[in-house]
């Protein structure tokens, strides 16, 4: 059965592609943009983020949150773009899909280090994965909403190959068969819109990586 999503920041690469995969699947997809729409949507609302309103985003099934922010001076809006869309969607039962980050992801069994945390990890990503971690502990506190955190590989490609599948993985850094995590924007929309087809983790981080 068809569903209505509406997919915030849509003009963005993880947006437009989120978009094409829920189109192509015969979804009704609505993207909500700043500026003048980009994607493939079946209609297109142009919108500032913090402008939308509970009547904006109602009737859909599920809204998927594809906000990024990549300076110094708007990491913050991480955090401070969901709790808006959090507050939009409180009490309703629509659901909050968050294309989220890597960073956050736990590589020991006890979840007391992140991979944000581990020695290798690169300083040049560091805030940007410590604003997405926090905007995720931030989201963990909400029981009024609905919501699906879904973390990609920490290689996150853009420009990657639609390969078709993914692993599905949870709180922890997984590896697929070849000790890679890695996976492609194109099959990481797979996994989005499968989550919103299923309704299978509401309230769980999840995570995905390339077969």
């Amino acid at each position: 059965m068809a569903k209505k999503i509406a997919v915030v920041a849509a003009n963005g690469k993880a947006g437009r592609l989120i978009v094409k995969e829920a189109v192509e699947r015969g979804n009704d997809v609505t993207a909500f943009v700043r500026s003048e729409n980009r994607t493939a949507a079946t209609s297109s609302v142009v919108k500032d983020l913090f402008d939308l309103t509970a009547k904006d985003l109602a009737g859909f099934d599920a809204v998927v949150d594809a906000f990024g922010a990549w300076t110094p001076e708007t990491l913050d809006q991480h955090s401070t773009t969901l709790a808006h869309l959090c507050d939009v969607l409180s009490g309703s039962d629509t659901r909050l899909i968050v294309v989220g980050g890597a960073g956050s992801l736990y590589v020991d069994p006890s979840h007391t280090t992140a991979l944000v945390d581990t020695p290798d990890f690169p300083d040049a990503f560091k805030p940007l994965a410590t604003a997405m971690g926090k905007a995720l502990a931030e989201l963990r506190k909400r029981d009024d909403v609905k919501w699906t955190y879904i973390s990609p590989a920490a290689d996150f490609q853009a420009d990657g190959e639609r390969t078709g599948s993914y692993l599905l993985g949870g709180e922890e850094l997984t590896l697929n068969e070849r000790g890679e995590s890695i996976i492609s924007y194109a099959d990481y929309a797979i996994a989005v819109v499968d989550e919103i087809e299923s309704g299978s983790h509401v309230n769980e981080r999840i995570s995905v990586v390339r077969k």
